[in-house]
């Protein structure tokens, strides 16, 4: 028995402009509301720490009048007293760090995985048209953006309002008119930097857009560099690429500019306040409302200040800046799977393989009808074969066997089942797939041939693959079954990757199966072993096969001829060439070519 260990356990461009901040944070603390308890701990350790600093202040001020007077045994024990002052701000600091960065993490772990499992619930129909590099990067950079402002609101933006209140309480109490005072421009400041905020969030989402977009283009290039090579479209993707740079470029810098602007003006601002500050200060000092020792301590307070308003201004824009990505994480969660089961779905039993169309209309597009009022039925062991001109519907009407789509009108039933009313997982682990095209994953090839299987059998795996006639050329490679498959199988031919399809249906052991075109695209060699393998695999079962290549379905039981979504004609290849019809037509003009 081989064990696949899962670490995991599982359960577009407009910006959400009916999203409103609340929902939006609402959705978040439901993601952080598991770590309260790591949290609430970091916040002790915060307190602690923020407390020190009023102690820290006095202790200055204590210092200069001590120094003053030259009394070095009370400098000494006021030293040592400063000192384990230090050593447990310290210590609550690393605690404060530590633990902050222990539930950040396992916010990113949650949320991660939580988008992770609803975008695999998310319809065919969501991933014909989104952008697997615009997915990625939303799973993974905007995530981890997420993941840092949780810790720097708690690490960094909390402890430093928290000083900000401690410390200007301690200067309210040496000398409230002096703090008054120097209060009267931090609304000026404190209206800049909202203003420079809401701005930065624009920029930001606009930045992300882009790099989502260069990702999107650099994974389909990629994953299509034969098909650029053969066409020598290098100059032409370059462009392309040089475009999508330029515009990152272009809206990175608009981000970067507004921040160095940013930081002067609230420089400047800070050192007007600190000379306004020693204007007044000597001033309080003249009017005997305030000693020198106390000034001292009071300038100590005021000094500790400016760390705390650059922190807090520095965490609002990233802040900001992860607002933009908590969008974009949440406009995945906010979108809702075309088909869904019901809350009360049956788990399909056992099915023998019985299948039948009711009167099935289906569209992907309103007023353009693919299928219309289809009907037939396939019985238990029967092979049918799906024939007609592209566009007839063929693979549509595959695709709603599996619900990939739910028709508009009609029934899809199995075994008198309808499919819309059983469980996805128990109607999808009873129906095979062979596609034109197979995909397989990183991994070994036994773990492709058992895929969606955590724990396999090597053996009924090899057993498969000797059904499948794959059993050969696996067993030629020095690691056999352990053999590491590269990224969409490239190190294999097509006719290898076929066999491959053709071994993971065999291990499902599927009452129904679907054959897509199956031997389309390989030589005669690869056919004839890849079509042996086909006849092993449909025996006793339920076939659907689209057949694109006429020569191919001559051994179906039944044929069924599909045009305009419609059923036109039905019968044995035989029957059908003798009736005359469309059948007859589609097979001479392949067979003249």
């Amino acid at each position: 028995m081989v064990s696949l260990s899962l670490t995991c356990p599982l359960p577009i461009e407009t910006p959400l402009t009916g999203l409103k901040t609340r929902d939006r944070y609402r959705a978040l603390l439901a993601v952080i509301r598991p770590q309260t308890q790591t949290i609430l701990q970091a916040l002790i350790c915060t307190l602690v720490f923020t407390a020190a600093w009023p102690l820290l202040a006095k202790i200055a001020g204590d210092m200069a009048g001590l120094l003053a007077r030259g009394d070095v045994a009370a400098i000494a024990r006021l030293a040592v007293f400063c000192t384990g002052i230090f050593s447990v701000q310290k210590l609550a600091q690393f605690g404060q760090d530590a633990l902050m960065a222990k539930a950040a993490l396992a916010v990113v772990y949650d949320l991660r995985t939580q988008v992770y499992a609803h975008l695999q619930r998310l319809s065919s129909s969501y991933f014909e048209t989104a952008q697997s590099g615009d997915l990625a990067y939303r799973l993974t950079e905007e995530i981890d953006r997420i993941g840092e402002v949780v810790n720097k609101v708690f690490h960094q933006f909390v402890p430093c309002i928290l000083q900000l209140i401690v410390v200007l309480g301690y200067m309210i109490y040496l000398n409230w008119q002096l703090t008054l005072a120097t209060l009267l421009i931090a609304p000026l400041m404190a209206l800049l930097v909202t203003w420079f905020g809401e701005q930065l969030r624009k920029l930001s989402y606009r930045s992300q857009n882009q790099v989502s977009n260069l990702s999107a283009l650099l994974v389909e290039v990629f994953s299509g560099i034969r098909l650029v090579q053969a066409f020598a479209a290098e100059d032409y993707t370059l462009k392309l690429f040089c475009q999508e740079a330029e515009a990152n470029r272009r809206a990175r810098f608009r981000t970067e500019q507004l921040k160095a602007i940013q930081f002067p003006v609230v420089g400047f601002l800070e050192a007007l306040c600190l000379l306004l500050f020693l204007l007044l200060g000597g001033w309080q000092i003249a009017q005997k409302n305030l000693s020198g020792e106390q000034f001292v301590s009071y300038l100590t307070a005021v000094l500790m200040l400016i760390d705390p308003i650059s922190l807090a201004t520095s965490n609002y824009n990233e802040f900001k800046q992860g607002q933009a990505s908590i969008d974009r994480v949440m406009e995945l969660l906010n979108i809702q799977p075309t088909v869904e089961e019901k809350p009360n779905a049956l788990v399909l039993p056992m099915v023998t393989g019985r299948v039948e169309y009711r009167d099935v209309c289906f569209s992907y597009q309103p007023g353009k009808p693919v299928l219309q009022n289809l009907t037939f039925l396939a019985m238990p062991g029967e092979a049918i074969a799906l024939v007609g001109s592209s566009g007839a519907g063929k693979t549509t009407v595959v695709n709603l066997l599996n619900r990939f789509y739910d028709p508009q009108q009609g029934q899809v039933r199995i075994d008198g089942y309808d499919v819309r009313d059983v469980t996805l997982r128990s109607l999808r682990r009873q129906i095979g797939i062979v596609p034109q095209e197979t995909i397989l994953f990183s991994g070994t090839i036994a773990q492709n041939i058992a895929f969606g299987q955590a724990d396999f059998d090597l053996a009924a795996v090899q057993s498969a693959a000797e059904i499948a006639n794959a059993h050969q050329f696996i067993i030629q490679f020095p690691q056999g079954y352990h053999t590491w498959v590269g990224e969409r199988g490239v190190n294999l031919s097509g006719g290898q990757r076929q066999r491959l399809a053709i071994a993971r249906a065999v291990l499902l052991n599927p009452r129904i199966l679907i054959l897509d075109e199956a031997t389309s695209a390989l030589d005669s060699e690869s056919e004839a072993l890849v079509q042996e393998a086909l006849e092993r695999l449909m025996q006793n079962r339920t076939v659907l096969m689209i057949a694109h290549r006429l020569a191919t379905v001559r051994r179906a039981d039944r044929i069924l001829v599909l045009e305009k979504g419609q059923v036109v004609e039905s019968g044995s290849h035989n029957e059908l060439l003798e009736h005359g019809g469309r059948y007859a037509q589609l097979y001479t003009q392949q067979f003249q070519q």
